[in-house]
C-alpha cells in the first residue's frame, strides 16, 4: 500500500512567463496496422507542441507551476489516409502544498473521438468558426484542464476555464463530431461540461475544493483533521448520489480518487471511517471491495 510522505515542496503563486500546462503527448497505434508511422510521429509532435506551447490564459507561470498533465490518443481505425477514429484518456495531477506528493485531480475518458489530420496542418484554432474537430478536442480539454485544477484552489475557481470550453464545444457541434451533443449519449465530453456548469452538481465542485485545499492541502499541518474534512466532504456527495442517482461526475470522481482515498484513510492518525464506508458502498457499490480495506 502505498504510503504518504510529506515535506515542504510546493508554493501557491505566479510569476515568470512560461505557458500553463505540462502535457505528455502519446498517439497509441498499437490496435490498427500502419504502414506510415512518419505521420503518428508528426502528429504527437505537433499536439505536444499546441498543448504546451499555446498561452491558454493571462497569467503568468513559473516553470514548477506548469499544470501536469497526460493526453493519450488511442487510434483504433483508419477511416482514410487522413481521417481517424479513436480514443482518448485525459489524465491531470497538482502538488499538494508542503509535500512530495503529487494528487490525481482528474481521470477521463472520451471513448468516441474522430478527427482529421494532414501533416504540416497549421495548429491555430478559430474561436469563431469551426474549422478542426482535433483542434476542437485539444482547446476543449485545455481549458477543462485548466478549470479542474483551478477548482481543487478555490470553490467554483475554474468556472471562467469552464465557460472557455463551452463556448469550444457549441463551435464544434457546426462539425457534426460525435461527443460535443447532448444527443450523442451517456458520459460524453457534452455531459462533462454541462455537468460541472450545472448549478445541480455544485456539490460536486465543492468536494473538488474542499477535499484538496482544506484537507489534503492541510495533511502535514494536522492530518487528523484533515481526514475530518476529506471524510465529511465525501459523504456530503451522498445528497448528489440521492436526487441523482446515475450521476456522471460521481463515476469521474471516484475513478479519479478511488486508490486515493483507500489510502489515506488506511495510514497515518485514525479517525472514525464508520459513516465514510457506509456512504462509499452506498454511492459507488462497484468499487466495495475497495472500500472493504478502509479501517474503522
Amino acid at each position: 500500500m502505498r504510503k504518504f510522505f510529506w515535506v515542504a515542496f510546493f508554493f501557491l503563486g505566479f510569476s515568470g512567463m512560461s505557458q500553463e500546462l505540462n502535457c505528455m503527448v502519446n498517439i497509441n497505434i498499437d490496435q490498427v496496422g500502419i504502414s506510415n508511422r512518419k505521420l503518428f510521429e508528426t502528429m504527437q509532435n505537433d499536439i505536444f507542441e499546441y498543448m504546451n506551447n499555446t498561452k491558454w490564459t493571462t497569467q503568468n507561470y513559473q516553470k514548477h507551476q506548469k499544470i501536469d498533465c497526460s493526453l493519450t490518443i488511442n487510434i483504433l481505425e483508419v477511416v482514410s489516409a487522413n481521417s481517424f477514429r479513436g480514443s482518448l484518456q485525459l489524465q491531470v495531477s497538482r502538488p499538494v502544498y508542503n509535500s512530495t506528493y503529487v494528487t490525481s485531480i482528474l481521470n477521463f475518458n472520451d471513448n468516441d473521438i474522430s478527427f482529421q489530420y494532414a501533416e504540416f496542418q497549421p495548429f491555430v484554432y478559430n474561436e469563431n468558426a469551426f474549422e478542426s474537430n482535433l483542434l476542437s478536442l485539444l482547446t476543449f480539454y485545455a481549458y477543462t484542464i485548466l478549470g479542474y485544477q483551478a477548482d481543487t484552489f478555490g470553490f467554483k475557481g475554474g468556472e471562467m476555464f469552464f465557460r472557455k470550453a463551452e463556448q469550444v464545444l457549441n463551435v464544434a457541434q457546426q462539425g457534426g463530431g460525435r461527443g460535443w451533443n447532448r444527443i450523442d449519449g451517456n458520459f460524453t465530453r457534452y455531459q462533462l461540461n454541462e455537468n460541472l456548469l450545472s448549478p445541480v452538481y455544485e456539490q460536486y465542485r465543492k468536494t473538488m475544493y474542499e477535499y484538496h485545499l482544506k484537507g489534503l492541502d492541510k495533511m502535514v499541518e494536522n492530518s487528523r483533521e484533515a481526514k475530518e474534512t476529506m471524510s465529511n466532504c465525501i459523504s456530503d456527495l451522498q445528497g448528489l448520489y440521492m436526487e441523482r442517482p446515475n450521476n456522471f461526475l460521481i463515476r469521474v470522481f471516484f475513478d479519479t480518487k478511488s486508490d486515493e482515498i483507500v489510502d489515506v484513510f488506511s495510514d497515518g492518525p485514525r479517525i472514525d471511517t464508520s459513516r465514510l464506508r457506509q456512504v462509499l458502498s452506498t454511492i459507488y457499490p462497484s468499487f466495495d471491495e475497495k472500500w472493504k480495506e478502509i479501517k474503522i
